[in-house]
């Protein structure tokens, strides 16, 4: 629940809009390039929008509705209830961050309900208890009434005087439940007028006293009543289209049947507004269909078009890899149209998108590489994380080609090592959590390791590689409770039901490190590769495999050490691996810091120096987050870049719940933050495309960014939460020490018995006792139904 200010003058508004656009103006649309909407299509260009807002002197918590929008740049972006994805819809706050970070010409939104004594005001719903705490504050008055045919129960506007609403608070979901809303324009004037309310008198009497630019409703009859009365005036009537199977009562008609006649609609409306699925066509798999011809032949009509349901927290379309900006490129900037405008709970990402939309379009449909004079501070350094796993099974040639074609810098293979001393690129040394193993005819082989502390895995170490090429790579991943090592699986978030690419589950095929070597110096975009290792002392000591020296000889045999082209970086959490590359060659020795941390000893910074060149961090190690909140920053980065090592920080993902709530469910927030505000030198990350196109925004070339491009402030919004809602304070992270980074020398290769040393691992070695047999066959068929039914 979030607490609200009261206002009750305009100054603050008008504020907020003079500070956005004296600084947005500097990133406007180049004059020569023309959006496909209906304003150029029909040759008509105008200047920017103003936000004009009336508000009487109530100290109340809900904006009074005398206000709106001047429609004029397309395509516009329009925060719905101001920002809401962030704080409560039609709040204080949500208008003001909206205004804060968006373009000059954006626009803000307002669900228009009435209350008893016929004030207007904004809120997204009839219904007051769907977004406020009006439940705790009264308690008598809640009723059924009939909406739209239905009966509907709750408390409602018409109920209470606008003095009755003073301690109302609104409030916001939790972040598991947040999901995309369709909001209304309020103009339910069918229900209101049960109750003796009347819209149409509302909206007149405001338009006499300020310009209304813009009014929506999903009803017919009320727009056709009204559509004699603005049709000289410089007001707009949309007209919004609910789902297609709902009915409009003045019609009798399915919304799906009104949209078959535009021409209809263009009689009593200049546009319409729809939900985004009208447009482009979501299946059943939450894959995108072709898009449909509903932008087309509506502006063939003369009817512009805004779509609706644009929110960054909330499971996207696969095709999308999780990433917003993807989405918008579509309705905005997809070659063949454009829409009008975008109504989104989070506008900060369709402004960015806007003005960088000409560089990532043409990345994205010419694959070409745009390269721009960047300030050091964005000169990140793309490192994929097993390639592009967010989008194909980690370390595949999938996953690689994928990362090369998004503009990846470094490509990562973590090694693992085979039964018969093969090196390959995998990002666990758990089978069970990057491949099919767990139902292969090897299910038997599992075990539990003490040593590497985990339970039930079926090791690399005890496969030879003909064998592990009868695997699958699989980004499916089982629920938590039954999972063998959740940190390393494919999907890190199946607990919020956000699934990576399912069509692609299987795809692709895993490489040995001199095929992955072999790849990367082929790939003339990528200047180097990153090599991790980890369990070195493990494998030598217990299983008689010498990673280490398997890598140098894959290095030497791939020809790097003769190069200069391609960087190598070698990555470990363990001193050792790294003191032994020391002398091995001209490597970039990278430093894994493999916890959470708050601060790093200068004396730990001399130490890392005697066998690093960099460091790898973790973000929470950046900013330090509590309950989903930035809670500061720490100085590691800048501490760690005095002693001139380069860090690198990991891991960036595009899924909404991997970001702190202050970057704004938008993954180039983060990077942008990190970026611009902390200065890393480099991202690892599961998406590389998302860090490539951050990097390529013409935005990034200012001095000053632009509101929407400037880093977030760590630690903003905790201030504006409740106390109450937040957990027991957590320990703080621990400080970094030598004795952390100090690790013993690489144990000599233990002698490998000769059954073990042949050309085969052993085969897979059945279980003695029938109960036993039984029970492994029940658990693998669960866990076979178990992988079916989730991914």
């Amino acid at each position: 629940m979030w607490k609200l200010r009261s206002i009750c003058c305009l100054f603050w508004l008008l504020l907020f809009c003079s500070s956005a656009a004296l600084v947005a103006v500097q990133g406007s649309r180049s004059r020569g390039s023309k959006w496909r909407t209906l304003s150029v299509d029909i040759g008509f260009h105008s200047s920017s929008g103003v936000l004009i807002v009336k508000l009487n002197c109530y100290k109340e918590p809900f904006f009074n509705v005398e206000r709106f929008l001047i429609p004029r740049n397309a395509p516009m972006v329009i925060a719905r209830g101001g920002f809401s994805g962030v704080f409560p819809d039609s709040s204080y706050y949500a208008y003001k961050l909206a205004v804060q970070t968006g373009l000059p010409n954006l626009h803000v939104w307002c669900d228009v309900q009435l209350t008893k004594d016929g004030v207007g005001i904004c809120f997204p719903d009839i219904r007051l208890d769907n977004a406020s705490n009006i439940n705790n504050v009264s308690k008598n008055t809640y009723n059924t009434y009939t909406v739209n045919g239905v009966p509907v129960q709750g408390w409602f506007s018409v109920d209470f005087t606008l003095n009755d609403l003073q301690n109302v608070n609104l409030r916001t979901s939790e972040r598991e439940n947040l999901t995309g809303q369709s909001a209304l324009v309020g103009l339910h004037d069918a229900f209101f007028s049960q109750h003796n309310l009347s819209m149409r008198s509302f909206i007149i009497s405001v338009s006499r006293r300020v310009i209304v630019n813009f009014i929506s409703s999903p009803e017919v009859g009320f727009l056709r009543r009204v559509v004699s009365r603005f049709r000289t005036s410089p007001t707009k009537l949309i007209f919004q289209f609910l789902g297609p199977d709902d009915v409009e009562l003045s019609t009798n008609q399915t919304y799906s049947s009104l949209i078959k006649n535009l021409t209809t609609i263009k009689s009593f409306a200049t546009g319409i507004l729809v939900p985004k699925n009208y447009i482009w066509p979501v299946d059943n798999s939450l894959y995108l269909q072709n898009y449909s011809s509903l932008v087309l032949d509506a502006h063939k009509a003369g009817l512009e078009v805004f779509a609706f349901n644009f929110v960054n927290d909330a499971s996207f379309p696969y095709n999308y890899s999780y990433d917003p900006v993807a989405e918008y490129l579509s309705f905005i900037d997809n070659g063949q149209f454009s829409v009008d405008g975008v109504l989104s709970d989070f506008p900060v990402t369709p402004s960015a998108t806007k003005i960088a939309s000409r560089i990532w379009a043409k990345m994205r449909h010419d694959k070409a590489i745009v390269t721009i004079s960047l300030p050091k501070s964005a000169k990140l350094l793309i490192i994929s994380s097993e390639g592009a796993s967010g989008d194909y099974p980690g370390c595949t040639d999938k996953a690689y080609a994928k990362a090369v074609s998004d503009g990846v810098d470094i490509l990562d293979c973590p090694v693992q090592m085979t039964n018969d001393g093969i090196p390959f690129c995998l990002g666990s040394i758990n089978l069970r959590d990057k491949t099919n193993a767990a139902q292969s005819e090897f299910s038997n082989l599992a075990t539990t390791n003490p040593d590497l502390n985990i339970k039930d895995g079926i090791f690399t170490y005890n496969l030879t590689w003909s064998q592990i090429q009868m695997l699958k790579p699989d980004i499916c991943m089982l629920p938590v409770i039954i999972r063998p090592s959740a940190a390393a699986t494919s999907n890190p978030y199946s607990d919020f039901s956000l699934f990576r690419n399912p069509r692609a589950r299987n795809d692709g095929n895993l490489m040995q490190l001199s095929d992955f070597l072999a790849f990367a110096n082929n790939a003339s975009s990528v200047s180097g590769v990153l090599i991790s290792i980890e369990n070195a002392a493990y494998l030598a000591e217990k299983q008689g495999l010498d990673v280490t020296n398997a890598v140098l000889d894959a290095l030497s045999k791939a020809g790097y050490n003769n190069q200069t082209a391609k960087k190598v970086m070698i990555k470990s959490s363990d001193s050792a691996v790294l003191s032994k590359f020391k002398s091995g060659g001209n490597y970039e020795l990278v430093y894994l810091v493999d916890e959470d941390v708050r601060d790093i000893l200068n004396s730990t910074i001399l130490e890392i120096k005697k066998f690093a060149n960099s460091a790898v961090i973790s973000k929470n190690s950046v900013f330090p987050t509590d309950a989903g909140f930035l809670t500061g920053e720490t100085a590691i980065v800048p501490k760690l870049q005095s002693f001139n090592l380069t860090v690198y920080v990991q891991f960036f993902r595009n899924e909404f719940v991997s970001q702190p709530w202050d970057f704004l469910s938008d993954p180039y927030v983060e990077i942008n933050t990190h970026a611009y505000y902390m200065g890393i030198d480099g991202v690892i990350t599961d998406y590389p495309a998302t860090a490539a196109k951050f990097k390529r925004n013409r935005c990034l070339g200012y001095k000053t960014p632009p509101y929407y491009m400037s880093p977030v402030k760590p630690g903003g919004l905790i201030p504006l939460m409740e106390n109450l809602f937040f957990p027991p304070p957590q320990a703080p992270n621990p400080i970094l020490t030598e004795n952390d980074v100090g690790e013993p020398p690489l144990p000599p290769i233990m002698e490998r018995s000769p059954s073990v040393n042949g050309s085969t691992a052993p085969g897979p070695i059945r279980p003695s006792g029938q109960s036993t047999l039984v029970a492994s066959t029940i658990l693998s068929t669960i866990g076979i139904l178990l992988a079916s039914f989730l991914c």
